[in-house]
C-alpha cells in the first residue's frame, strides 16, 4: 500500500490490508503518529502521547499470526481521557484534581479493544469530567473543528472525534453520558452510535456509569466500523447489574441485509414545541426524504415526554454522580476537594450535587424510569425517531463560559443547544448520528435515529441502507488541517 492512501481506508479496510500482509500494524501506526504530529498542533485532539508503548505492541503484531486474523488487525486507535483505564497511560478525567498516573489495571472496555487488535497510541481531549457540550477544559485547552478551527468539536468526546474527522485515524473511542459520542459526532460529520445501556461492560471499577445513563463505544467515519465495533465491545462480565438484551450473533453481518419496511417519525420541533435552527430541520427534512425514497413509511411525531419535569431529574442524577465521583476521588487521594482545584461550572455542578437528597435522588430516578417506559410506548408504533443531534450548529469556541458557577447560567445554557440527546442516556435505548448534511458555510449538522430499547440491530441496518444510498465517504477529502 502506498502510504499516501491511508486516509482512504476505514478501520476494517485497514486491518484487511494487515490480514492480506499488504502492510505491517507498525507501518500504519508510524503513518497515524506522523499525522498526529502534522495536525495535533492545530487541533489540540490528543492530549497523552504513549509512542513507545504503542511501537512495542505494534512490532509484535507484525509477527504474530494469531493478532493478523482479529477484527481491527494492527489498526492504531485513541482511547478517551475518560474511562477506557489502562495500564500505560493516565486517565485524568480533563481535571487537574486527578494526578497524571496510570491506572492499575486495564478496563474490561480496553482489554476488549486491544484483543480485536487496535493498538492504542494515545489520549483524546475532554471537558472536565465530561460534564458539557463543548472540550474546552482549562487543563488541555479547546479542541479545534477540523471543519472549522474556530468552531467546537462538542463534548465530551470532542478529541476523539476531531482526529478521527481530520484523518489521523479511521476511528476512536469514545462515550456517552448525555450525548457525548452524538453530538462531537454530529460537529465533526461521524458516525456515532449510543448502545442500549447494559450492553457495554463498565467493569471491573464500575458496576454502571451515572447510574446508567453512560455507555462507551466509538466514533468513526462508517457504518460497518461502529458494527464491528459493537460486536468486540459488547457483552457483560461477572457482576455487572444489567442483563444484556438479545442481539444477532454479529451486527457487522446483520447490516448486509436491508432492513424491513420500517414505520418512522420525524421531529421538526423540540419537545417543549421550541422552535430548532434552520439547518437543523433541514438536515432532519433531508433524511426523512432518504427513509421515504428507500421505501420507508415517514411521518411527524414524538413521544410524550414531559422535558421539564425529566431536566431537573436528569440533573439531580448527574450531579448527584458528579459530587459521589469528586468526593470518591478526595478520599482516595487523602485530599480535600476546594473550589480552586475546579473549573467554575464543575465547582457549581459539585455543589448542586451535594444538595440532593436521598429522596430527591430516588424520586429523580423513578422520573427518567417512567420516561423510558413513555419512550417504549411510542416505539409500539414506530420503529425509529428521527430528532436533529443539535439543536444548532456546532457553535463557536468560547461560547459557553466553563468557568461560570451558576447552574442555571453555565448547564442551563447548553440545554438548548442539546434538546434532544440526554433523553436516550434516561431511557437508555440506542440512538446514532449520521452525517447526512452540511450546512451553507460547510459545518457538518448531524441527524440522530433513535431505536427501541435494545434494537442497535435496526438501526445499525438502517444505517448502512442510508449510508449506502446517500454515502458520505467524499465529504471527508474537504477536511485540510
Amino acid at each position: 500500500m502506498a502510504i499516501t492512501e491511508y486516509g482512504t481506508f476505514d478501520a476494517l479496510g485497514l486491518a484487511q490490508l494487515v490480514t492480506q500482509r499488504d502492510v505491517k500494524p507498525s507501518e500504519l501506526l508510524e503513518e497515524a503518529i506522523a499525522r498526529t504530529e502534522a495536525m495535533n498542533p492545530k487541533l489540540n485532539a490528543i492530549v497523552y502521547k504513549d509512542y513507545d508503548n504503542a511501537r512495542n505492541a505494534a512490532k509484535a503484531a507484525d509477527n504474530s499470526a494469531a493478532q493478523a486474523k482479529a477484527m481491527f488487525a494492527g489498526v492504531p486507535f485513541l482511547l478517551k481521557d475518560i474511562m477506557a483505564m489502562t495500564t500505560t497511560m493516565p486517565t485524568r478525567q480533563g481535571s487537574a484534581f486527578l494526578p497524571p498516573i496510570p491506572w492499575f489495571h486495564d478496563s474490561v472496555l480496553t482489554t476488549k479493544f486491544k484483543a480485536a487488535g487496535l493498538i492504542p497510541f494515545g489520549k483524546t481531549n475532554v471537558p472536565e469530567f465530561g460534564l458539557v457540550a463543548t472540550t474546552e477544559s482549562k487543563l488541555y485547552g479547546a479542541a479545534h473543528n477540523p471543519w472549522n478551527l474556530d468552531h467546537s468539536t462538542g463534548g465530551s468526546s470532542g478529541g476523539s472525534a476531531a482526529a478521527v474527522a481530520a484523518g489521523i485515524l479511521p476511528m476512536a473511542h469514545a462515550n456517552d453520558g448525555g450525548g457525548s459520542i452524538r453530538i462531537p459526532a454530529s460537529c465533526n460529520g461521524l458516525v456515532g452510535l449510543k448502545p442500549t445501556r447494559g450492553r457495554i461492560s463498565q467493569g471491573p471499577d464500575l458496576g454502571e456509569s451515572v447510574d446508567g445513563l453512560a455507555t462507551d463505544l466509538v466514533v468513526s467515519k462508517t457504518v460497518r466500523d461502529t458494527a464491528a465495533a459493537l460486536d468486540i465491545a459488547s457483552g457483560p462480565v461477572m457482576g455487572d447489574p444489567y442483563w444484556e438484551p438479545p442481539k444477532p450473533k454479529s451486527y457487522l453481518e446483520a447490516i448486509k441485509t436491508p432492513p424491513k419496511k420500517l414505520r418512522i417519525a420525524i421531529a421538526l420541533k423540540k419537545l417543549d414545541g421550541g422552535a430548532l435552527h434552520a439547518d437543523c430541520i433541514a438536515a432532519v427534512e433531508n433524511a426523512a426524504r432518504i427513509c421515504r425514497d428507500l421505501g420507508h413509511d415517514v411521518e411527524e411525531a414524538s413521544p410524550t415526554l414531559d422535558q421539564a419535569s425529566l431536566i431537573p431529574a436528569f440533573t439531580a442524577i448527574w450531579t448527584g454522580n458528579l459530587a459521589a465521583g469528586i468526593d470518591t476521588i478526595a478520599m482516595l487521594m487523602g485530599q480535600t476537594a476546594t473550589e480552586d482545584k475546579f473549573e467554575g461550572t464543575t465547582w457549581g455542578l459539585y455543589q448542586l450535587g451535594k444538595t440532593i437528597t436521598a429522596s430527591q435522588y430516588l424520586m429523580a430516578k423513578a422520573a427518567l424510569q417512567m420516561a423510558g417506559r413513555e419512550a417504549a410506548r411510542f416505539h409500539e408504533t414506530y420503529d425509529v425517531w428521527i430528532t436533529p443531534t443539535l439543536g444548532r450548529p456546532p457553535v463557536t469556541l468560547g461560547t459557553f463560559d466553563m468557568n461560570e458557577r451558576d447552574v442555571l447560567k453555565s448547564f442551563g445554557a447548553q440545554i438548548d443547544y442539546v434538546p434532544f440527546t440526554a433523553m436516550q442516556n434516561a431511557t437508555g435505548e440506542p440512538a446514532i448520528n449520521l452525517p447526512l448534511y452540511w450546512n451553507a458555510a460547510g459545518l457538518p449538522i448531524g441527524t440522530q435515529f433513535v431505536g427501541r430499547f435494545g434494537d442497535e440491530e435496526t438501526l445499525l441496518k438502517l444505517a448502512a441502507q442510508i449510508e449506502q444510498a446517500a454515502p458520505w465517504s467524499g465529504r471527508y477529502k474537504s477536511v485540510k488541517v
